[in-house]
């Protein structure tokens, strides 16, 4: 897919298109990425919310986040992720939940424990 074929996007299915996103994310290829992200994307996590994916890949861009993917589960526009995210010095493990709508996702709620994080920041 050439980058900014917002045509070829579209005829994706909801798994491929967080599989891809993820993937440009891992790279750190945020242009790629935002592809993928619809411009009122919203973010919904334990230690905060983001809304717009302006606002999502600021924040994204600073962490430079690297995914460890261990399972997928798709249901029609929801994709769900396991994985294993580094944070503050510890390994987390995640689940994120990314609602997809004509080809771009539209929400992304993460849940994970915090206090490995947390206690870290005490540091």
């Amino acid at each position: 897919m050439k980058k900014g074929n917002v045509a070829e996007v579209k005829e994706l299915t909801p798994r491929e298109i967080v599989l891809k996103f993820i993937d440009a994310l891992n790279k750190h290829d945020y242009v790629t990425a935002r592809l993928y992200a619809d411009d009122s994307m919203k973010f919904e996590g334990v230690l905060g919310s983001r809304s717009g994916a302006e606002a999502y890949f600021k924040d994204v861009e600073k962490m430079q986040l690297q995914y460890t993917l261990h399972k997928v589960f798709a249901d029609d526009n929801d994709v769900c992720l396991l994985y294993d995210l580094p944070m503050s010095g510890v390994t987390i493990f995640c689940c994120g939940w990314y609602t997809v709508r004509a080809g771009k996702i539209t929400s992304l709620k993460v849940i994970f424990d915090p206090r490995p994080v947390l206690e870290q920041v005490k540091k």
